[in-house]
């Protein structure tokens, strides 16, 4: 799909997707739990589509409730051994220890570019934790035998904090007790998002200062009434349009989250945006933009946005952590050096780990999505302040964590 976005000016007010991070791991606990949970504010975009399968093949009963409700009655007993989970990452992550507690194999496949994102990290840990793994050199598709039996363990964190979040919703469900060490752990807020979910659904996770968690084991989640919260990620592109293009307001949205991605903000008032905020909603209104520095380490997700905004900024600005964006749905820093490149922006990737966007004239063109619903939102904003209209081919992708993207952007346009 192709979508055409011209330079606007932008006024309104807009509500982003639940969070598709929150909406996955409340959809794995109700799965584990006993009993009847309610998840409010459910929005159906790929990736939660596809968690949502994964929990009715391991055993769940979903049933559909109104426009955004969902009645999950748990009970790990899959009826089938085969899970597909689509192209979300986290879903490959999450799911594959829980399917891991189960006691024959099952095989976890999914499509698009998940198939060329790396699981190694996963393979050693869950054989040290008893389970039997076949594995695809790395990659999907993998095969998982359980029963998952607890121990000790040491991970890597460093290309995703996804499997952590696995490990630790799946491994109270063990006979035995956990001690996990984490080495270079990145995206601290998604794993604390991770353990309050649990706490939630009745679940203890202890941790001292992120290096080292302690599950007990035989634990078990009780059902639970859990309202997903707005998504950040998703606010991130239609905040910086605000900051770019006028004034948006974005509803829905706490300061208080635990999402990493309301890191967002910071960058906004570094860059010298306009912030007004309530206890639900966050308004950002253009200002004249300077060069900012960001460290987006532990929230790489944010990097797209960051472009759009620097890219309108006055000088250089500086993001740091470009070594998290290797195994996204496409290798952004290369990415959004290529696509912005078309667009007359430059954005030098050569240093390691940091990304410098220099201010310049947005110049209208055609880009490439790469299949990659964050590259697709970037170019987007980058295009309300360009010289003319900016072709985005692939455009479908949005799908993936924002379906309704482009049809919210084009009602906030005024002229």
């Amino acid at each position: 799909m192709r979508q055409i976005i011209s330079p606007s000016t932008l006024s309104g007010r807009v509500t982003p997707p639940c969070s598709k991070s929150y909406a996955q791991r409340a959809l794995a606990v109700a799965l584990l739990a006993n009993g009847e949970s309610t998840i409010g504010n459910v929005e159906m975009c790929n990736d939660t589509r596809s968690a949502l399968r994964c929990i009715e093949a391991l055993g769940a009963k979903v049933e559909t409730i109104g426009d955004s409700t969902l009645k999950v009655r748990g009970g790990f007993n899959p009826n089938t051994d085969n899970l597909h989970i689509g192209e979300s990452g986290l879903s490959t992550r999450l799911f594959t220890p829980i399917a891991s507690l189960c006691d024959h194999p099952i095989t976890i496949n999914g499509e698009g570019t998940i198939l060329y994102r790396p699981i190694s990290m996963m393979i050693e840990p869950l054989r040290q934790l008893g389970v039997s793994v076949r594995d695809g050199g790395g990659f999907l598709p993998i095969q998982v035998c359980g029963p998952m039996r607890g121990g000790e363990v040491e991970i890597d964190g460093s290309i995703s904090s996804q499997f952590l979040t696995g490990l630790l919703l799946s491994l109270p469900m063990a006979q035995a007790d956990t001690t996990i060490y984490v080495n270079n752990l990145n995206s601290l807020p998604y794993v604390d998002m991770t353990i309050e979910t649990a706490r939630l659904f009745g679940v203890e996770i202890a941790h001292k200062e992120h290096r080292e968690f302690f599950i007990e084991g035989g634990q078990k989640y009780r059902s639970t009434n859990f309202m997903i919260e707005g998504d950040w990620s998703g606010a991130a592109p239609m905040l910086v349009a605000g900051a770019v293009a006028g004034e948006v307001t974005v509803e829905n949205m706490s300061r208080l989250s635990l999402q990493a991605d309301t890191a967002i903000i910071k960058a906004l008032i570094s860059a010298g945006a306009e912030i007004e905020s309530t206890d639900s909603s966050v308004t950002v209104r253009r200002r004249k933009l300077r060069a900012f520095e960001f460290d987006a380490t532990h929230c790489p997700d944010l990097f797209p946005a960051l472009v759009a905004l620097a890219a309108n900024c006055k000088g250089v600005s500086t993001i740091y952590g470009t070594e998290r964006l290797l195994h996204k749905e496409s290798n952004r820093a290369v990415t959004l050096s290529e696509e912005y490149a078309k667009a007359g922006i430059k954005v030098d990737i050569e240093e390691k780990n940091v990304m410098r966007v220099y201010e310049g004239k947005i110049q209208g063109c055609t880009i490439d999505s790469h299949g990659d619903h964050r590259i697709a939102m970037s170019m987007a904003i980058a295009a309300l302040t360009a010289t003319g209209p900016i072709t985005i081919e692939g455009a479908e992708c949005v799908a993936k964590s924002y379906p309704s993207f482009f049809e919210d952007l084009k009602q906030l346009i005024v002229k």
